[in-house]
């Protein structure tokens, strides 16, 4: 059976799991607060659990609760005794954010969220647990592999790059033309992200994170500091310092260019052995992801219920139509006024292989079929398409870019939702920053732009278990990101090549003569 399919199939079934335990197992919530009635509001006796970790403590005023922050169904409630708390905690369900206003202030008070979790002898507490842990087990995995890959496919990609030999011109435009492309993309997914703000008073059932790697008032010159390793060892330890393992490798690879020989070639020679070796291990793991993707849907339907696919459902639009305006608007406008090449006439030309990698999620497994399309249906040479294609097939990677830094974005706005955090302008300078590079790391296999949205993820501080909860819609958005970069590939290859000089089929060209190839 084919991989999409049995994601999809395990993900449905995940979710009737996670509904037979909400709709047939009681949970009661837990909130880890306990208050006392003083003057007009209440003051916290006792904070635990839950209660603690939304920074609340003893003696602590609560003036008001707020429930469903965000939302069209926002309401708050006045707390004025301990009754009153039981009935907002009784009106809420596990995985519900309640917002506790700690001071009088209007219109922007001080606020604490608190999520509520399901007291430990509740019976869908316990059903439900052997799937949580199995799918916190799959986050680790995919945590795992997050240096590794990064490390040895940023180094492996610099490296090609550099041996272009007689070819360097071709490469310097090649690798120009995908740089511009994937910024595009990832501008257009961060203008709809910004726009329509989906991550705004989501219900996603992931508790709220209080340990943040990137501060408010982080500047540029800060985060440009922090990319250089004090100990790149130190480094390598950690996921949340992906900025300065990205930056090491580049500096590594360019440095492995510029080496003699043999020491150059063994190292690039050794980093592409190990970069083949983490693609293997990253498509054991990824094979996974169907029973890890069920155990996920199980604990976040079977905690919360379907309050959760609403704001993934528009999450999925929003980076369904970024994809479209990128394929449909961007590629074709630089196909028509840079190749010279009618649009509609190369995606004709291209159908197979925009077919095969829709069906095949990957860019790799597709390249044959996209090399074919473009020598003998476009008319384009092998020493254009040879070249240009294989390298795209590895850096150029437009749709998973623009997915990536949508991605992050919607769940920082999330978190900003749930926890004392913003993304300020320099964390979106790096979510940019991370998106670009984590793309042209991804290797070209189904769902890799999942672990490199981990990168990002890690890098901002944030929880990783935000990236693994977009799986329930990640299968379509992948088939669809896939189809793109192949698309982004074959523009690619059609620019340089017209760049250099070369024509293709008669039928392909904008402007022709009689209908005879130009000469």
């Amino acid at each position: 059976m084919k991989q999409h399919w049995k994601i999809l199939i395990w993900m449905l079934a995940g979710v009737v799991v996670g509904a037979i335990f909400q709709l047939t197992l009681s949970a009661s919530s837990e909130s880890g607060l306990v208050v006392r009635t003083e003057g007009d509001h209440v003051v916290v006796a006792k904070a635990t659990g839950p209660a603690a970790k939304a920074k609340l403590s003893k003696g602590d005023s609560l003036f008001s609760v707020f429930l469903n922050k965000g939302r069209e169904d926002e309401r708050e409630i006045r707390l004025t005794s301990p009754e009153d708390l039981k009935r907002a905690i009784a009106d809420a369900s596990p995985g519900d954010v309640l917002w506790f206003r700690l001071s009088r202030e209007t219109p922007h008070p001080k606020l604490a969220p608190l999520t509520l979790t399901m007291t430990d002898d509740s019976p869908r507490n316990l059903w439900v647990k052997p799937f949580a842990f199995v799918a916190q087990i799959f986050i680790q995995l995919l945590k795992m592999l997050i240096v590794p890959l990064v490390l040895t496919s940023i180094i492996t990609g610099v490296a090609g790059v550099g041996q272009l030999g007689d070819l360097r011109r071709m490469g310097l435009k090649t690798f120009a033309y995908y740089l511009t492309t994937s910024m595009f993309a990832i501008f257009i997914g961060q203008t709809l992200v910004n726009v329509i703000r989906p991550g705004e008073g989501a219900q996603l059932g992931l508790p709220p994170s209080q340990a943040f790697g990137t501060g408010p008032d982080e500047s540029f010159v800060e985060i440009f500091i922090r990319m250089i390793p004090e100990n790149l060892f130190s480094s390598l330890s950690s996921n949340g310092a992906m900025l300065s393992i990205i930056f090491f490798g580049l500096i590594f690879g360019v440095c492995i260019t510029r080496s003699p020989d043999p020491h150059g070639r063994r190292m690039r020679e050794f980093f592409e052995s190990a970069f083949e070796v983490m693609m293997n291990l990253a498509e054991l793991v990824l094979k996974l992801i169907p029973y890890g993707a069920f155990c996920l849907l199980v604990k976040v339907v079977g905690q919360t219920g379907f309050g959760a696919f609403k704001p993934l459902l528009t999450y999925m639009v929003m980076i369904a139509s970024g994809l479209v305006i990128h394929a449909c608007i961007v590629l074709p406008l630089i196909l028509r006024f840079v190749a010279g090449v009618n649009p509609l006439q190369w995606a004709k030309t291209m159908g197979p292989a925009l077919m095969t990698a829709f069906s095949a999620s990957s860019s790799s497994m597709t390249l044959p079929v996209t090399m074919e399309c473009v020598e003998k249906r476009g008319g384009f040479s092998n020493r254009a398409s040879s070249f240009v294609l294989p390298l795209g097939a590895t850096i150029n990677m437009d749709g998973t870019a623009l997915y990536e830094c949508a991605g992050v974005i919607f769940l920082a706005q999330y978190y900003a939702s749930t926890s004392n955090y913003a993304l300020s302008l320099g964390g979106q300078f790096q979510v940019v920053f991370m998106a670009l590079f984590a793309s042209i790391g991804a290797a070209g296999i189904p769902s890799a732009g999942l672990i490199m949205m981990l990168t990002i993820l890690a890098t901002l501080g944030l929880p990783l278990e935000g990236a693994a909860l977009l799986l329930a819609v990640d299968r379509p958005l992948d088939m669809l990101r896939t189809m793109v970069n192949v698309w982004s590939d074959s523009v690619g290859a059609a620019v340089i090549a017209r760049s250099e000089g070369e024509t293709p089929n008669a039928e392909l060209l904008v402007e022709k003569a009689q209908g005879a190839p130009e000469g």
